[in-house]
């Protein structure tokens, strides 16, 4: 992948984020677009061989477009400052976990797990840790998977959710307020040349919690 035309985009539309400037330079946006759905093609085939699920994926059917939705912002920017694709099998709009790739200027990142999730699937999600805290422990404290993600979730609950014991040895598990991870990564990250492979370590360490929590989501989605 050739990062520097993505980057170009973005740096530009941060600076002439308005429509005048977008069509008399579309072809940047062009340009940047062919280059990143090349890439989640790439990344598609590589994902293909451990998780076979997204094999059918196509690249247009994980990227998100350019445009913001102003509706209710205080932004009036027409257009988004990144670039992001997400890797579904059942769709990007699906609580179903994938892997979520992020270029934007200073802030990229790689992401998976359940970010926006309903309060029932959070509460079939913190029962199925509490159910297999074995299992789930096995994942998160093994140290090829905290290498990446040491954390797990955006947001906490400060105290023991309701149902759950205090003293519980492993409640901070339960006080997710999301099942996600993230991992922030450099600009320079996408411009490595073992760039394929280094995204191979670090989805299949995803893998193996999207695969506890889809077992969950799932069942909830049918």
């Amino acid at each position: 992948m050739n990062a520097d035309i993505i980057f170009r985009f973005l740096r530009d539309i941060a600076v002439h984020n308005d429509r005048e400037w977008f069509q008399a330079n579309r072809n940047e946006w062009d340009n940047a677009k062919v280059e990143f759905e090349n890439f989640m093609a790439a990344v598609i085939g590589r994902i293909s061989i451990f998780d076979e699920t997204v094999r059918h994926i196509r690249p247009q059917d994980c990227m998100y477009r350019i445009y913001r939705d102003i509706r209710f912002s205080s932004d009036k920017s027409p257009y988004k400052r990144h670039i992001g694709g997400y890797i579904n099998s059942k769709g990007k709009k699906s609580a179903h976990s994938g892997y979520y790739i992020h270029m934007e200027i200073g802030n990229c990142m790689l992401c998976s797990g359940s970010l926006f999730v309903t309060g029932e699937m959070l509460k079939a999600l913190r029962r199925s840790v509490y159910d297999n805290i074995d299992e789930y422990r096995k994942i998160v404290e093994d140290e090829e998977f905290k290498k990446y993600f040491p954390t797990i979730g955006f947001e906490h609950l400060k105290t023991a959710p309701k149902g759950y014991p205090k003293d519980y040895p492993y409640i901070d598990y339960l006080k997710c307020k999301d099942y996600s991870v993230c991992m922030p990564i450099s600009d320079n990250f996408f411009s490595e040349p073992d760039l394929l492979e280094k995204l191979d370590d670090i989805f299949k360490q995803m893998k193996r919690l999207n695969d506890f929590l889809n077992e969950t989501i799932d069942n909830m989605e049918i």
